[in-house]
């Protein structure tokens, strides 16, 4: 069981990112907190530092919290989430443009991206995410046809995650990610609006049916002065 300080955090995170607790509203005052809870009060500050660390609130000395709206966009590594879940305490005008999608039936490039020599078919999707105008990420997701058999581009232009999980009954299990800096290469410097900046932020990811079957290969970059990484590391 997650200590009682993750929990808090991650009952008010939830509540903020549902818009139960709107932008600019105050939190309830630390008392109230710690009986709501029933947790003392060094852990109901530990739980709003780490909100205030990711940008979810605003603190200052002899005033309660409030809601930020939030300036860099943050990607957790504890939950999977979509762009358009990570936009919902967003204050910002996105798109999303689907570039490419396209069936592969190319065996090698197949094992190359699953190391599965019986998935016969999947998809490629390539969409460009923008924020105010700006594009910024370049996400690049493999679906396998055997699990994922139809995606339809309303999906792709929305919510991939909402639809297979609403419309086909797929249920999401897990994912492992890996996150590491790269020089911008050419595609990057044709989809994204990189400015100065001469490097991208990569995360790999393979997401698996609460089964336990990989069905999905995602490799997203990023302009690196948008984003952070985060996540809670106990020990």
């Amino acid at each position: 069981m997650a200590s009682k300080y993750v929990q808090v955090y991650t009952d008010l995170k939830k509540k903020i990112e549902n818009r139960e607790l709107e932008i600019g509203q105050a939190l309830p005052a630390e008392a109230e907190l710690m009986s709501r809870y029933q947790v003392s009060r060094d852990t109901i500050r530990k739980s709003l530092g780490i909100l205030e660390n990711q940008g979810y609130i605003q603190k200052a000395r002899g005033r309660v919290a409030t809601v930020a709206g939030r300036g860099n966009y943050t990607f957790p590594f504890e939950r999977i989430a979509s762009f358009k879940e990570l936009n919902a305490h967003l204050d910002r005008r996105t798109e999303t443009k689907v570039e490419n999608l396209e069936i592969i039936l190319d065996q090698d490039r197949i094992m190359e991206l699953f190391e599965d020599d019986e998935e016969k078919e999947i998809y490629d999707l390539l969409r460009v995410r923008s924020i105010e105008g700006e594009r910024v990420i370049i996400d690049h997701d493999y679906f396998k046809r055997s699990i994922v058999p139809n995606l339809p581009l309303r999906a792709c232009r929305d919510s991939v995650y909402e639809y297979l999980e609403k419309e086909q009954g797929l249920e999401i299990g897990y994912a492992t990610k890996e996150i590491y800096v790269q020089e911008a290469d050419e595609k990057d410097r044709k989809y994204l609006d990189l400015r100065e900046y001469g490097f991208v932020i990569v995360t790999k990811s393979y997401t698996y049916t609460k089964e336990n079957r990989l069905f999905q290969y995602t490799e997203s970059r990023h302009r690196p002065d948008h984003f952070r990484f985060v996540g809670i590391a106990q020990r």
